[in-house]
């Protein structure tokens, strides 16, 4: 139960090590994500609901019957991944064989990231059978928090974002918002005579803190486009009024809160060698994410640009 980070340290072989190192350098989200391995094409468990009764008891009297509700639960694990080409005349023309796979090689594991990064808040099985749900379909009821109810939303207080944070039980690891977000919270501190709390992340680059929280920036897809993006619609799901963000808190955890899912093994790069007239590669993985706990994370929506 690793994260891809922790995972990539213990690769022999240095073609796969290379592609998984790029991963979670390229993804706030795989930097921190752990996965656990699954035997088979799904994982089944059970999720906890409502707890059982407890009490005290008078001499010669008895407990009252009471059961705890779980829920039984299914994730199904996904095929993800890309061949990685590169035609053999550039090598023959442009140089080192190694050097050119390994730029297209990088090239496709960052793209891969960016588009993990991208299901992961915004996948959904319904419209794509292909991939998995994102926290933004699995996210529901108190765990989704509106800014405000007013038409077109409402801008960012440092008091819904405690709310969010207090959404998740135990609290968030994380803080997931876009890079205006992450400038608004910035510029909320320092009004509210808070200090700004600029931290590192696992390589070592800065980045900040609210309240302690790492602050995980979530960029750009691989088509270019914000994941993120003040595209959404406001809390009374008005159309009109599509101009909206969200901010995620998540805690991540194995059997326990927000963690991802993958087949024995992990990630697999194979090189196919000369493919025709391409040198390939192959980078897939079979994989999914799952939510073990019902306040394992929380969504704060309907965030106007102000």
């Amino acid at each position: 139960m690793l994260t891809l980070t922790e995972a990539s340290k213990l690769i022999q072989n240095p073609l796969q090590r290379g592609v998984v190192e790029i991963f979670p350098r390229s993804s706030a989200v795989l930097e921190r994500l752990p996965f656990m391995d699954v035997a088979g094409n799904a994982y089944a468990w059970n999720q906890e609901q409502t707890l059982p009764g407890i009490g005290f008891r008078g001499y010669n009297d008895t407990y009252t019957e009471s059961t705890g509700v779980i829920n039984p639960m299914t994730e199904a694990l996904k095929i993800f991944g890309g061949i990685s080409k590169v035609d053999r005349a550039q090598v023959k023309t442009q140089g080192k064989i190694n050097d050119i796979r390994a730029t297209h090689d990088a090239m496709k594991a960052k793209a891969a990231a960016l588009e993990f990064t991208r299901v992961f808040f915004k996948g959904d099985a319904e419209a794509d059978a292909l991939a998995f749900d994102g926290l933004e379909k699995r996210l529901t009821g108190n765990q989704v928090l509106a800014a405000g109810t007013a038409a077109g939303g409402a801008a960012l207080t440092l008091d819904m974002l405690d709310q969010l944070m207090d959404a998740v039980q135990g609290g968030p690891d994380v803080l997931f918002m876009n890079k205006t977000m992450r400038r608004k919270v910035n510029a909320l501190m320092r009004a509210s005579n808070q200090a700004t709390e600029p931290i590192s992340d696992a390589f070592g680059r800065p980045i900040y803190a609210y309240a302690g929280i790492p602050i995980g920036v979530i960029e750009q897809d691989k088509d270019g486009a914000e994941i993120l993006a003040f595209d959404e619609k406001d809390a009374q799901a008005t159309p009109a009024d599509a101009a909206c963000t969200s901010i995620y808190a998540v805690r991540f955890g194995a059997q326990e809160w927000v963690s991802g899912l993958q087949a024995t093994g992990g990630m697999e790069v194979i090189d196919q060698g000369l493919q025709g007239i391409f040198y390939q590669t192959l980078i897939e993985w079979i994989c999914s994410i799952t939510v073990f706990h019902p306040k394992a994370a929380a969504r704060l929506k309907a965030i106007k640009n102000a």
